[in-house]
């Protein structure tokens, strides 16, 4: 039979709260029970040896239980710190000290210890589209890593640090970008970008002492808004191939200018000895005419037909052609010796006029007195 089913047996009258009888005496006395727990510890009594008498803690008890809430305190005041963490005390709320890594104990209910992590880098991203100098959107992304250097001014200073490093970013950001080209935040001033953000987010947040470093930020690459951005993929490329363009004009320039460089200092070599040459030549000119002036004092016709009959001779020997002028004819012949003289295989220098071919005129009628007047022009011009 269930337990809440009335009756069990021949005795009806029983039921869960072991109430014997029929008797309803309700549930147990609570505060019998406190009095029957402290008792076993020794701390309640009867006094005068009746029931009636009043309970009380003695003094040992008392002593006892202020002995343990002191050990219990004392054990709860140790704390560790951890390596990378430094621990900031406050008493009753205020700073008091900061305190490094390792075990080290508090007044419990004093001072409390917060914890701060001053090694290890921490992060921040700032992102949107912003407006660039020449009214163009783009969409930019920055990355900022930063670490605590002072705990004290990170938790009093300012209220929530971390939140003010994250608006200076972006308001930094902003300005730069507001002050920078399309082109330039796209392509070739990124890191100018980077430098100029990085300068002025040191600048805003330096007043505030939030405690704060920053390490170092890294511009993401940029994009245009999606609307555009196959025409600026384009922008990019043609950009690109114009820088690549320039290394390869750089390149060639580095290859070509030591040759041109060795050129010049051959042609300036030989126009140094062309220079000598020429005041040799003037110089052994002027001793000949030094030695040549004693002989024309002396004999003046004759050495002047020596000097004219010299510089024919020198002038002929430099040209292979030959012009026959005939007394009274009207027509000069021209003698093509070159071509005679290669289809004869001979040398110019060694060339002889006297063997001329006797055809050479074109059959004119006066072709034996031309070819003599051409020896008797040779024999002249070849007396030493």
């Amino acid at each position: 039979m269930a337990w809440n089913q009335p009756g069990n047996g021949n005795n009806n009258d029983r039921d869960p709260w072991k109430n014997q009888g029929g008797k309803d005496q309700g549930p147990p006395d609570l505060d019998e029970a406190v009095r029957k727990l402290f008792s076993k510890f020794g701390f309640g009594g009867k006094k005068g040896g009746g029931s009636g008498g009043s309970s009380g803690i003695p003094a040992k008890g008392v002593g006892i239980i202020a002995i343990i809430a002191l050990i219990v305190w004392f054990i709860a005041g140790f704390y560790t710190v951890k390596e990378a963490d430094r621990g900031v005390v406050l008493r009753f709320g205020q700073f008091h000290s900061l305190v490094e890594s390792g075990l080290h104990w508090r007044p419990v209910f004093i001072d409390s210890v917060e914890h701060v992590d001053v090694n290890n880098i921490r992060s921040d991203k700032t992102e949107g589209y912003m407006l660039t100098q020449d009214e163009n959107v783009v969409r930019v992304e920055l990355d900022v890593q930063y670490r605590v250097v002072d705990p004290r001014a990170y938790l009093f200073n300012v209220e929530n640090a971390d939140g003010v490093l994250s608006r200076a970013t972006d308001s930094a950001l902003r300005f730069v970008v507001g002050h920078t080209t399309m082109d330039e935040v796209l392509t070739r001033g990124r890191e100018e970008v980077r430098a100029n953000t990085l300068e002025m987010l040191e600048k805003t947040m330096n007043p505030y002492s939030v405690g704060l470093q920053v390490v170092d930020i890294n511009l993401l690459p940029a994009r245009p808004p999606e609307a555009v951005k196959d025409a600026f993929d384009d922008a990019i490329s043609a950009q690109e191939d114009e820088e690549r363009f320039i290394r390869e004009a750089e390149a060639y320039a580095r290859e070509v200018e030591p040759l041109a460089r060795g050129q010049v200092r051959r042609m300036l070599q030989e126009a140094q000895a062309y220079r000598e040459q020429i005041i040799l030549e003037a110089q052994g000119e002027v001793a000949r005419f030094e030695e040549l002036l004693p002989q024309y004092e002396n004999a003046p016709e004759v050495t002047r037909q020596r000097i004219y009959l010299d510089t024919l001779q020198e002038l002929y020997a430099k040209t292979p052609k030959v012009l026959v002028d005939v007394e009274g004819g009207n027509n000069m012949m021209y003698l093509p010796l070159e071509k005679l003289l290669e289809k004869q295989g001979r040398n110019t220098n060694t060339f002889s006029p006297a063997r001329v071919p006797e055809n050479v005129s074109g059959g004119s009628s006066n072709s034996g007195t031309e070819t003599q007047n051409t020896r008797s022009s040779n024999r002249s011009g070849g007396r030493n």
